[in-house]
């Protein structure tokens, strides 16, 4: 039985529902007749003359004007349409097509007799790249008819795809060819490529393609999913079917609604009933046992009470097809325009062949043409008015081999309160055969979170690497193309799927760091006190007294100061301290090296006295050299008083240093005063320094020279290292480092200078006498400086 034969009854069905209808061209029975256009211009040049004329012996004579015809339904083949339409063209004769919608056919005045019912397919692009979208689909094949239609569609779903990042991994066009079938698919779909394409989208056009089928069917090809247009059709009856090739196929077919009555007309359709009909007296034949009578060849003994409708749906589907409901559309197209053409007729006055008519005449109204079908839709002809069709998504069962079924498994909206609307119930579809899960089709594997995307030179946007997300930086999806930064406030897991709140950190009281340094702190502020007790207690010895009593307490008083003001980086730092820290650090400290200063300067001038021919007594009388530690803290402080007074420290915090942490420090404002701080503390130590070592060979009773140049060096040597490893370091580190520095640098003064002296206080109090200042080790020695 042939593929379309459905057409033919669905066909016959409008017009005799329409001749049961009284309020549809009353009075009037419409009549048909079959002609079998064969692929010959001379065939269609016969058939059109027999329809136009009705009959076949004298051209440009109009005869039997009882049967002759006034429009002519063509069918699904647009070549045909093509053949004959020029030659309709010439009579003005009317052709609806019931065949898939041609833009080329009533575009720019060509063939404007041809009437198209089939709704537009430029949504059909959108439905199938929304398909791909859904199952994640990004590597497909298409594979076309030569032909414009074919083409446009290449074009259409290539513009579609691009937008929505599918890549179109081959287009093959399909001639009628044998050999070129046979080249194109092996050598596009049966080979595995370094991305295998396992998704095809095969365009239907023309019946020819069925080729295509036959030649996938012979390389065996079971692995792919194929998803095609509503004109794909195979021979389902016949055992030469693609057996499993095909088993798992998507197909896009227009939405209709159930047209009521049809399945009736079906289980009553019988040989007995259109005993002209041969195509179904011959499909009775083959399905239902019949022999064939020796007389005149009708069929007896078939099966009693026998119905196309008992028949399995893969032999025949009584569902009607895309083409069966827009020729059922034609057949009231035609009828419509009919009555609208009777009704003018009416209201004008009559004519000598009243009741005759042209078939030119039904054009004005074949154009203007609009009615609501017995299903409840919307016709027209005008291709102006013509909306996007819905569509349906069938799947194609095929296993076991023979069931031969179509399920629909989703649908396509083009047009709706949503927009596009795509809807598919996964649990229904059968996919092809060796295929056992949701398939995967994509030039490169899926990047997952934490991982983006990146694009390979020369090749299509869908073949990239993935590449994993820098520091700080997330992906909470797949094949995201651009990594997102968290905020300043969050940090990237390790993952980088997600930020995390960072934690807020400081050198605090509670940290061990912090124990340990504020404990150290206090510990030495307690021995500088200590120290200072001693000297206070025992000021009148000659130990106190030497290289300047008032001196030593100043330095001891200074260093308990230096080592309390470290307190000032331990804890929650706030503005005040931010500002107290650097400022008390600057001026306690200055006054330490200032009085390192002072005391080894009052070492030589002391020596300077004793000298044989030296005058200097009332200098080092006048106590001089104290006053060196008000100037250089006065420098100090117009330093800082500038400091303070352009760009202050202030609190900041610092979300960058520390992977995870937000560090609450204070930031120095401005870095030049800062250097210059510590510049110049450094211009009075290297010079305290300087002078203590070319002191360094003065007599040593009581002498500190030696341990004031020890101490500086200590003093140098801490706050060269600091500064490298001090920007080195971060968060908390860094203060500590800050701290440590200040109480390593004042515990070297302190160590170097007081111990030698608290050890002959505690330890050997015999030599703390003028007797064992006067005599000397080196009586006679005469030193020069």
């Amino acid at each position: 039985m042939p593929l379309n034969y459905q057409t033919a009854l669905s066909f016959i069905f409008a017009i005799e529902e329409i001749n049961r209808n009284p309020h549809l061209l009353p009075n009037i029975s419409l009549g048909y007749e079959f002609h079998n256009l064969l692929p010959s211009y001379w065939r269609l040049l016969e058939s059109f003359f027999i329809l136009h004329t009705g009959q076949n012996e004298m051209p440009n004579y109009t005869c039997g004007k009882e049967s002759k015809s006034v429009a002519l339904l063509t069918g699904t083949s647009w070549a045909t349409s093509a053949q004959i339409g020029p030659l309709l063209e010439l009579y003005k004769f009317p052709q609806v097509s019931f065949g898939s919608f041609n833009p080329m056919f009533g575009d720019n005045g060509q063939l404007p007799s041809v009437y198209q019912v089939a709704s537009k397919d430029t949504s059909l692009v959108h439905g199938m790249v929304s398909l791909m979208l859904h199952f994640s689909w990004t590597w497909v094949g298409i594979i076309v008819a030569e032909g414009h239609k074919g083409l446009q569609f290449v074009s259409d779903i290539r513009g579609e795809a691009e937008k929505s990042r599918v890549c179109i991994a081959f287009v093959k066009m399909i001639s009628s060819s044998y050999a070129s079938y046979f080249y194109q698919i092996e050598k596009s779909i049966i080979a595995q490529e370094e991305s295998p394409v396992n998704v095809v989208i095969i365009y239907y056009d023309t019946d020819s393609l069925n080729h295509v089928n036959h030649y996938i069917q012979l390389h065996l090809v079971t692995w792919k999913v194929w998803v095609t247009n509503s004109q794909w059709h195979a021979d389902v009856a016949g055992r030469n079917f693609i057996l499993d090739t095909f088993h798992g196929l998507l197909i896009f077919s227009h939405h209709h609604e159930k047209i009521s009555g049809f399945k009736d007309f079906i289980q009553k359709a019988t040989p007995s009933k259109y005993p002209e009909d041969t195509f179904l007296s011959l499909f009775w034949f083959q399905n239902f046992h019949c022999s064939l009578s020796e007389f005149d060849c009708s069929l007896k003994n078939c099966t009693p009470n026998a119905s196309l409708a008992w028949l399995p749906e893969n032999i025949f589907d009584p569902v009607m097809t895309d083409w069966s409901y827009d020729i059922y559309n034609a057949v009231y197209a035609v009828a419509y325009a009919l009555q609208e053409m009777f009704i003018q007729q009416i209201q004008m006055p009559p004519m000598e062949d009243e009741g005759m008519f042209y078939p030119w005449q039904l054009h004005p109204f074949m154009k203007i043409i609009q009615f609501t079908s017995p299903a409840g839709e919307q016709v027209n002809l005008d291709l102006t008015r013509k909306v996007d069709a819905n569509y349906n998504i069938v799947n194609l069962w095929n296993f076991p081999e023979g069931l031969r079924l179509r399920v629909k498994v989703g649908e396509f909206f083009s047009h709706s309160q949503f927009g596009q609307y795509l809807a598919i119930s996964e649990d229904l579809i059968e996919w092809a055969t060796e295929i056992t899960e949701l398939p995967h089709s994509s030039c490169s594997e899926t990047c997952h979170p934490g991982f983006r995307k990146s694009l390979q030179e020369g090749k299509p946007v869908c073949c990239f690497v993935c590449t994993p997300c820098l520091e700080n930086e997330i992906a909470n999806g797949t094949d995201i193309e651009q990594c997102v930064m968290c905020p300043d406030q969050e940090y990237a897991n390790i993952q980088r799927t997600r930020c995390l709140q960072k934690s807020v950190i400081f050198l605090s009281y509670e940290d061990p760091l912090g124990k340990t340094l504020a404990g150290i702190a206090l510990s030495f502020t307690i021995i500088t006190s200590a120290v200072l007790g001693l000297f206070v207690k025992h000021r009148d010895t000659p130990i106190a007294k030497a290289n300047n009593r008032a001196l030593s307490y100043t330095l001891l008083i200074s260093l308990t100061f230096c080592f309390l003001c470290t307190l000032l980086f331990i804890g929650h730092p706030n503005t005040a301290t931010c500002i107290l820290q650097h400022t008390t650090f600057a001026v306690v400290f200055t006054v330490a090296v200032s009085t390192v200063l002072a005391k080894t300067i009052t070492v030589v001038l002391a020596f300077k006295v004793i000298a044989p021919q030296r005058s200097m007594r009332q200098l080092l009388v006048s106590g001089a050299p104290n006053s060196i530690i008000p100037i250089c803290s006065l420098i100090q402080l117009s330093i800082c008083g500038v400091w303070m007074g352009t760009n202050p420290p202030y609190l900041d915090t610092d979300a960058h240093s520390e992977h995870g942490h937000i560090i609450i420090m204070c930031n120095k404002g401005s870095l030049t005063a800062f250097y210059c701080v510590l510049g110049y503390l450094g211009s009075l130590a290297l010079l305290s320094f300087t002078v203590a070592f070319l002191a360094r060979n003065l007599p040593d009773t009581f002498n500190e020279a030696k341990f004031l140049t020890f101490s500086m060096l200590v003093f140098c040597s801490v706050w060269v290292t600091f500064l490298p490893v001090y920007h080195s370091s971060k968060g908390k580190v860094m203060v500590a480092m800050e701290v440590f520095s200040m109480l390593a640098s004042s515990a070297g003064l302190l160590v170097c200078i007081f111990a030698p002296k608290c050890f002959i206080i505690l330890f050997r109090p015999e030599r703390n006498s003028l007797h064992g200042f006067r005599v000397n080790k080196y009586p006679e020695e005469k030193v020069s400086f």
